[in-house]
């Protein structure tokens, strides 16, 4: 406990965090206060493995019923680990750590066709049924919209923010009957119907997920939009315009950081001379980063989230204009506590169709996200792209009028 108890010392410095030992002894740090939480540590080895590397092993722990959670619950524990992961991730030796780790970020999201096809497989394939528990109606599957900031959750339901969102994206487009669009990781296909239904315009949406693109086929069907819309199972590398517009929602974090240049550069090509993108995607506030082991290891292998500086620097060597950009600070945060709430309503079910284990783990990675936009640096970013400098209006006055209503 000694290695343990010397780094709680240095990293609680807000709340209060008790921890019982495997013996039973009671460990308090932090000065007091809210947030708070207590856990208890049944396995010894854990003193040294969380010591080396906490984020990665605390989870883990979690997640095997190794480090349980006995006062504050899972959200209190997280919570206090939100405000003191600074005082964490501090000291000499973490600062080298994380700068060797920088250095092979390329090697760890290298997503080639083979990979990302399989890194999707590894989240994205896991059950329709088990998306269906926690989110929206239309399974949006990124953040939503929020057109206000007073008690969002109160007062606008998640099926509304993420209609706002579509509507948002829409307006940002400045859609034409007629109009081919290119929807670039399209899940299940929401995104598509709103944009082909209220635009009338022809959608080609491409997915890597099989499990998606068996479902999205079956919604778009079922809608009576299959003339308009055309779900399809392949690599967006692989695609062939041209295309009026091009979309791509919640797809950039799957990327990686190596291909950002052939990626923007994709799209450059697959754009018409006066056509035009929007990016919707996680960011980070910090300059370039990487993403933690945990995650990366659970939740998105090959997966992150990038700083505007390098994404930024990708669309300059992709020749492309930037003709709009917009941050969305707080509206993941306000997304992903719903989506908690909706999972935590449905855990049963959620323990019955995978196990505990499973459970623990998705309840770990729905609030460690929150928490990382609510207390962290992540944010969303939406920028808009085009070819030509002539191919939008001047001003952003158009976004106000029509069917697209910016909220």
């Amino acid at each position: 406990m000694t290695l343990l108890d010397m780094l709680m010392r240095r990293f609680v410095t807000v709340g209060h965090l008790g921890i019982i030992d495997h013996k039973g002894a009671r460990h308090d740090y932090g000065p007091g206060g809210d947030p708070s939480a207590t856990i208890r540590i049944t396995d010894p080895t854990l003193y040294r493995t969380l010591f080396f590397n906490p984020e990665l092993h605390a989870g883990e722990a979690y997640m095997d019923g190794t480090l349980v959670v006995e006062e504050g619950g899972i959200r209190g524990f997280l919570e206090v680990f939100a405000h003191n992961r600074d005082g964490l991730r501090s000291g000499a030796v973490r600062q080298r750590i994380k700068r060797t780790k920088k250095r092979f970020r390329k090697l760890m999201q290298r997503n080639v066709r083979e990979a990302s096809s399989k890194n999707v497989e590894a989240h994205y394939d896991l059950s329709n049924d088990l998306y269906r528990l926690f989110l929206d109606e239309d399974m949006q599957y990124s953040c939503a919209y929020w057109p206000t900031d007073l008690k969002p959750l109160d007062e606008i339901a998640l099926e509304e923010a993420q209609l706002a969102k579509k509507r948002h994206i829409a307006a940002k487009l400045r859609l034409e009957p007629g109009q081919r669009v290119l929807d670039i990781g399209c899940g299940w296909g929401g995104m598509a119907m709103h944009l082909a239904r209220e635009h009338d315009v022809e959608v080609v949406g491409v997915t890597l997920s099989h499990d998606q693109y068996a479902l999205a086929r079956e919604r778009v069907e079922a809608v009576g939009l299959s003339d308009k819309i055309d779900i399809r199972l392949v690599d967006y590398r692989d695609v062939e315009g041209p295309f009026d517009r091009i979309v791509s929602v919640g797809m950039f974090e799957h990327v990686g950081v190596g291909h950002y240049e052939e990626y923007f550069s994709k799209i450059r090509d697959l754009l018409t001379v006066d056509g035009c993108a929007l990016l919707h995607s996680i960011g980070r506030k910090g300059g370039p980063g990487t993403t933690g082991k945990w995650i990366r290891k659970y939740i998105f292998p090959g997966g992150y989230s990038p700083a505007l500086s390098e994404t930024f620097a990708e669309i300059e060597k992709a020749k492309l204009w930037v003709t709009d950009m917009e941050i969305l600070r707080l509206h993941y945060a306000w997304t992903l506590a719903e989506w908690d709430r909706r999972f935590q309503a449905n855990r049963d079910a959620v323990v019955a169709m995978k196990d505990e284990r499973f459970a623990r783990m998705w309840e770990f990675y729905l609030i460690i996200s929150e928490f990382s936009f609510l207390y962290g640096k992540h944010m969303n970013f939406q920028i808009q792209l085009a070819k030509d400098v002539h191919a939008l209006p001047a001003t952003r006055n158009y976004m106000m009028d029509g069917p697209g209503l910016l909220a």
